[in-house]
């Protein structure tokens, strides 16, 4: 059996988006692709057999349709490394009915907003998140990970390891919130702080 490509990465929190944006421009990142709309549809068991095994059926919607599959992470040196396996495909109703004819279901829906830099062999994103603004670093190389995240005076021990999703339980249990998609309407109205998700900001003046 061959072993899977591994996703290497790590997500910090923003709060002066912009003014991060034009830290990596100044880098020489190149933009590769545009702030773009992402809709992700998360797939599971009836009885949610993945979530609990930190496994990740995901099908997403943006300039393109892919299909992926995540096994469970491991935090190496402060950054996520899991299993991935990742396709496109080119009918999203057709993925959608092999998934569901295999009996897997449609257990959330989530969505942001992500701008993609390349320098080098690392991968910039910028996420806007329904709860706020995100960077995530990945790359094969944890080294270069770490001296890009220096370079663009982001505080590493702030480093995010876990998911988008993971964030959000843990927001929606502080709030006691009864919503299951994360989706800029859900959250029109609810302020979010850092501390809520279980985060801290890696940008702040302090630190630069």
């Amino acid at each position: 059996m061959i072993n899977p490509p591994l996703e290497v990465e790590v997500k910090f929190y923003l709060t002066d988006m912009p003014t991060f944006e034009k830290r990596v421009r100044s880098i020489g990142a190149v933009l590769t692709r545009p702030r773009t709309r992402e809709v992700n549809y998360r797939f599971d068991t009836p009885d949610m057999t993945l979530a609990r095994e930190h496994k990740v059926l995901r099908l997403r919607q943006d300039n393109s349709i892919l299909l992926t599959y995540k096994g469970p992470a491991t935090i190496k040196d402060n950054v996520s490394v899991r299993p991935e396996v990742e396709l496109e495909v080119n009918d999203f109703s057709a993925a959608t009915n092999l998934l569901e004819s295999l009996g897997f279901c449609m257990s959330l829906k989530y969505e942001k907003w992500r701008t993609i830099y390349q320098w080098g062999e690392i991968e910039i994103a910028i996420d806007e998140m329904p709860y706020g603004n995100f960077t995530e670093l990945e790359c094969d190389d944890i080294a270069l990970i770490h001296k890009t995240a220096s370079l663009l005076a982001v505080d590493w021990s702030t480093g995010i390891t876990d998911s988008y999703l993971l964030m959000f339980e843990r927001m929606k249990n502080s709030k006691k919130l009864e919503i299951n998609d994360l989706t800029f309407e859900a959250l029109r109205s609810i302020s979010v702080t850092p501390q809520e998700l279980g985060v801290k900001p890696s940008d702040l003046p302090k630190y630069l």
